[in-house]
């Protein structure tokens, strides 16, 4: 088989779909983990890793990674997401009127609230994306996804598994010194990733989960949000497909909405290419909208770019996607 092109010169523009089905062929782990796997790329993971992430802690700094969850976030209602909606049930007003009903003088404040998976810091599962109506592993979409949930790959079969040593790979301060921030619609490549890591002196290997700084996150709280939420972005391109699949990464995860470059890399109709080939066919969990910023400048002040990092999702039933609080400790 010959392999797809690294160089995103090389790609048809106006083929997105010969593109996509060709990294998704060259790049598939189906059978890879068993016919029942649940976990893809996760299964990199081992405690012989872990063991040797938790090493890692020299200073025994925790850096949360997440963005807030609350109404003033980036979602505008596309396909339904929308913001948090924070409400309180019981509150200290209602304590202090005696209107709780508890007795000896105890009162007591409760919330809830209301959100999509999908909303903030997140992962998107592996039920998340499908391939012409094939999930992860070579299943139908529909015998996995139904409207009961993930049948087969839901979230919470990662509740415990996405603890291992994180790398940080801050390509906004490697190719924008002045700004640590990306340009919208830069295509990072297989080159920018690894020039950036041995700018850092630090290697990517399988089992880890790799974290991509854009600089955009850091923008939006400057400027706002804007077009954060499915506009143009900084992110990876089409092309860097073969270099997630042969480093052997559990799993990444960027500071953007999308985790790839948006515009996609088309000049015809195109949409997340990227997540076609990378969920469904090599089973690689992808994060999104991390904040990235706090952990870049630390890294920076170390000159250290790895960690031990601990992001599990919540153990939903049957979720295609879940909110994190991810956090770095270094």
């Amino acid at each position: 088989m010959t392999m797809p092109s690294e160089n995103p010169a090389d790609l048809d523009r106006q083929n997105p779909e010969a593109e996509i089905a060709a990294r998704a062929e060259a790049y598939r782990n189906w059978g890879r983990w068993g016919e029942d796997d649940v976990l893809g790329t996760l299964n990199y993971i081992d405690p012989a890793h872990r063991i040797a992430a938790a090493g890692l802690v020299r200073d025994g700094v925790v850096i949360s990674l997440a963005q807030a969850f609350d109404t003033n976030g980036p979602q505008k209602g596309w396909r339904r997401r929308t913001n948090p909606v924070h409400t309180m049930t019981d509150t200290g007003t209602d304590a202090e009127r005696g209107a709780q009903g508890f007795p000896h003088g105890i009162g007591g404040a409760d919330d809830v609230i209301a959100m999509p998976l999908q909303c903030s810091t997140q992962w998107d599962g592996l039920g998340h994306i499908f391939d012409h109506g094939n999930a992860w592993n070579g299943r139908r979409a529909g015998d996995v996804v139904t409207s009961e949930g993930d049948l087969v790959t839901g979230i919470e079969h990662a509740a415990s598994a996405i603890v291992s040593r994180g790398v940080l790979l801050d390509v906004g301060r490697h190719l924008s010194p002045d700004t640590g921030e990306l340009a919208d619609g830069h295509a990072i490549t297989v080159a920018d990733l690894e020039a950036t890591a041995a700018a850092q002196g630090v290697a990517v290997g399988r089992g880890d989960i790799v974290l991509v700084r854009t600089g955009q996150y850091a923008r939006t709280r400057r400027n706002g949000w804007g077009e954060y939420a499915g506009g143009p972005a900084p992110g990876l391109s089409l092309t860097t497909a073969g270099w997630l699949h042969r480093t052997e990464i559990a799993a990444i995860a960027t500071d953007t909405w999308g985790f790839e470059v948006r515009p996609n890399e088309f000049d015809v109709p195109a949409f997340q290419p990227l997540h076609q080939v990378v969920i469904p066919n090599m089973g690689l969990t992808i994060g999104e909208m991390w904040n990235l910023d706090e952990l870049a400048g630390a890294c920076a002040e170390r000159s250290r770019w790895e960690f031990l990092l601990s992001a599990p999702p919540l153990p939903i039933t049957g979720a295609v996607g879940s909110p994190i609080n991810p956090v770095a400790i270094l």
